[in-house]
């Protein structure tokens, strides 16, 4: 099949499968004797591991690793099993910084809600670091 055919029934625009293909996820394709990229199914199954890889939050160095992993004939789960549990940490920090950050976000809504628009003073009072009791007692 042609790279339009390719781009149609994977859903990758022919610009990403050129990228990829230049960046080594994807083989250089045979070609047509008129020159054409001619693409087989196993680089249409290859296209969907690579979108599903993303999905599931893989950078492009992760699946080309992956895939440098199965194309030497070894299992690549093992690897993948890395990966996905590296990727669950750094998703489990975020949210941890996420419900801070909302807990912030509320903190400033109540003040906001109190504030006086007319008596804002400096950048935004909303905004400015509460003095502590012994600051305001001195």
């Amino acid at each position: 099949m042609r790279i339009g055919e390719l781009a149609e029934q994977s859903g990758v625009p022919t610009k990403t499968i050129r990228f990829w293909e230049s960046s080594g996820l994807l083989a250089d394709p045979a070609r047509t004797p008129s020159g054409y990229r001619d693409y087989d199914q196993e680089v249409l199954d290859r296209l969907n591991f690579i979108r599903h890889a993303q999905t599931a939050g893989l950078t492009l160095a992760e699946i080309r690793q992956i895939l440098a992993i199965s194309d030497d004939g070894q299992p690549p789960c093992g690897h993948v099993t890395e990966l996905i549990d590296e990727h669950l940490d750094e998703v489990d920090q975020r949210l941890r910084e996420l419900t801070q950050t909302r807990r912030t976000l509320h903190h400033l809504a109540q003040r906001a809600a109190n504030q006086d628009p007319a008596e804002c003073e400096g950048y935004c009072a909303i905004l400015q670091p509460r003095q502590s009791p012994e600051a305001d007692a001195e």
